[in-house]
């Protein structure tokens, strides 16, 4: 128990000492879980010893994160991202696979050990992709579902390999121990049709079960209220289904997202979500604290060079095999360089099948050795990896000939508007203004929106409009309006300054974040100003009247009543904006100020006074009313 508590006292030290640092150097949470690993190693301070059992325990976070993105993808969606994993995840693996063994193969491998190579180092770390794209906010967009759908390919592929992989063995006597290193499996002595027919078993067993005995006992469990049993619950479904596709030689992690899939149609799914959320993390970071203690640092100084030379050929090889795959399924190429990047380290299955090979007699001990250090050392890197793309991107956009503006690029006329930003909210502006007769021309810098939208039939010009001489190109002196809709909070008050000053008579309206920064692009210059979330807001929450009984009248006075309110104290607290105290005080008092008054309309209402509710003209010089009642007493 000492030596327990000592391990985990290490292990919890080193995350929460590296991890903050880290992050705060821009390198990332797994970067900062890596080093801390390989600081407290057996190689280096050796604060902790051998990390097999540990791994084994750690590795059970993959298993986790795969049956939380299994809740995520719904059947439907896996079908729409057919094309992602049957045609571009199997694409790489295959691509990827016969690059490196033909590389193998230049440097002097047999042919069956070559093919062994490239088999293994086309796997990427589902773990740390999925990881270090949340934290780069990618996850969600095009380059996540890509990486997604080549990650799940690679996950299915790791079954086949394990009977594939046996068959390459350069003697009989191997054969004959292959199977002992099947994952562990229990049906490995029986025959092939055995085997086959349990798999299918499993599979049907986890569906099944899922659909038909799983949320009848979660609706028992949810009957008594206790969500410690809930959690344990969710705990035990994802390990059975990991026993059990162990038990049949499939992959763990495999078969939770098997499971995570055939319930992301319960209504159980987000109760799911919260409970094993915190075991994710949690279980993730001591994986990836294993794999950097297990670099193994002796191999690593006495063969650096050799090392040095497959980790960068290994990464070097994966990115531009997975760019190029990427590009000609049709992805942009700042979104193909940045799944390649993404995926041009080695994966956790590989530590699991070069073992495996070892065993099977197809790789040699020393070159397992010095491949999973490889391997560890490109996992490692992929944080390092990615900050370095973010530089290449940005380079790439600065040097895109055909969509970087120019005076004659402007083509469209004389533009009554000019909308700067067209993301979700300029989008909607533009649209209902181009509906109305008004010619406008457009600018943003985001590469892949401009492709989208153009393939849409959306003429949208690549350039930084806080710029002064691409406004002038655009036509800012002879338009009538500039719209400031940019995702950049710093870059919208840039822009509004700028073109205030250089163009005195323009009319410039912009999307602000909050109250304050609308106050701050009020200050510098700006005519009018619309928070993105105000009015959405507000129309939510007069539905939400409604479905708690209000009749539809009342709620569209009620929310009238709050939307003028709300603007006329916009306009009194603008000159204390500045002063922190003083603006805290009016807003607290004027929050006041706004129950009283939406209270007292409440009570004012007759039942039957529809009429008068639909007319809200009358609603500002009530509000002074009562304002000035306010004020006297």
């Amino acid at each position: 128990m000492e030596n327990f508590l000592t391990q985990t006292l290490v292990y919890l030290g080193a995350a929460v000492v590296s991890v903050p640092i880290a992050k705060r150097l821009g390198l990332g949470s797994v970067l900062g879980y890596l080093i801390a690993g390989v600081v407290i190693g057996p190689f280096a301070l050796a604060l902790v010893g051998d990390q097999a059992d540990v791994m084994k325990f750690a590795e059970f976070g993959v298993v986790i994160l795969l049956f939380l993105i299994g809740l995520e993808v719904q059947p439907s969606m896996l079908w729409d991202m057919r094309k992602a994993i049957f045609g571009l995840g199997g694409a790489q693996v295959l691509g990827t696979a016969l690059a490196i063994a033909g590389a193998s193969l230049a440097l002097g491998l047999p042919w069956q050990t070559a093919l062994a190579v490239g088999l293994v180092l086309a796997m990427s770390s589902t773990a740390i992709v999925l990881q270090t794209l949340d934290e780069k906010g990618l996850r969600q967009g095009p380059v996540g579902r890509a990486a997604f759908g080549v990650l799940l390919l690679q996950d299915l592929a790791v079954i086949p390999m394990f009977a594939l992989l046996p068959l390459l063995a350069t003697g009989a006597a191997h054969h004959a121990e292959a199977g002992g290193g099947h994952g562990g499996s229990l049906v490995s002595h029986l025959p092939i049709w055995a085997q086959t027919l349990s798999v299918f078993a499993a599979v049907a067993g986890v569906i099944g079960g899922g659909r038909y005995l799983v949320r009848p006992v979660f609706r028992f469990i949810a009957k008594a209220r206790l969500r410690e049993i809930f959690v344990a619950a969710a705990l035990l479904i994802v390990v059975a289904v990991a026993s059990l596709m162990q038990i049949v030689g499939l992959s763990p992690a495999l078969g939770a997202f098997l499971a995570g899939v055939v319930l992301a149609e319960s209504e159980f799914r987000r109760e799911l979500e919260s409970d094993i959320e915190p075991f994710r993390g949690l279980l993730l970071g001591l994986f990836f604290i294993t794999v950097g203690a297990g670099v193994n640092l002796p191999l690593v100084a006495s063969q650096p060079l050799q090392l040095l030379g497959i980790v960068l050929g290994l990464m070097t090889l994966k990115l531009l095999v997975m760019y190029g795959i990427a590009r000609l399924f049709g992805a942009p190429k700042r979104g193909a360089l940045a799944v390649a990047t993404a995926l041009a380290q080695g994966g956790e299955f590989a530590f699991v099948l070069l073992s495996f090979t070892v065993g099977a007699g197809v790789i040699g001990v020393q070159l397992a050795a010095l491949l999973t250090a490889a391997v560890a050392v490109s996992m490692a890197l992929t944080p390092v990896a990615m900050i370095l793309y973010e530089r290449v991107a940005d380079l790439m956009d600065a040097a895109i000939p055909d969509v970087v503006p120019d005076t004659g690029d402007f083509d469209e006329g004389e533009p009554d508007i000019i909308i700067a930003g067209f993301g979700r909210f300029g989008q909607i502006t533009g649209r209902l203004l181009t509906a109305n007769g008004f010619k406008s021309t457009i600018l943003d810098s985001d590469i892949e929106q401009i492709e989208l939208l153009r393939r849409f039939g959306r003429r949208v010009h690549y350039g930084d409009a806080t710029r002064l001489d691409l406004l002038r190109a655009a036509g800012a002196e002879r338009a009538r309006m500039l719209i400031v809709a940019l995702d950049d909070r710093e870059k919208t008050v840039e822009l509004v300054e700028t073109a205030r000053k250089a163009f005195p008579d323009l009319i410039i309206l912009a999307r602000a974040w909050d109250r304050r920064h609308a106050y701050d692009l009020l200050s510098n210059g700006a005519d009018a100003v619309e928070r993105e979330t105000f009015e959405s807001a507000l129309a939510l929450g007069s539905t939400a009247l409604q479905k708690l009984g209000f009749r539809a009248h009342r709620a569209h006075r009620a929310a009238a009543f709050f939307r003028r309110h709300d603007r006329r104290m916009f306009d009194e607290l603008r000159p204390m904006w500045g002063q922190e105290e003083a603006y805290i005080l009016a807003s607290r008092d004027a929050a006041q100020t706004m129950d009283r008054l939406l209270d007292a309309d409440l009570h004012r209402m007759r039942p039957g006074d529809a009429g008068g509710a639909w007319d809200t003209a009358s609603l500002d010089e009530e509000l002074r009313e009562r304002a000035q009642q306010e004020g006297t007493t």
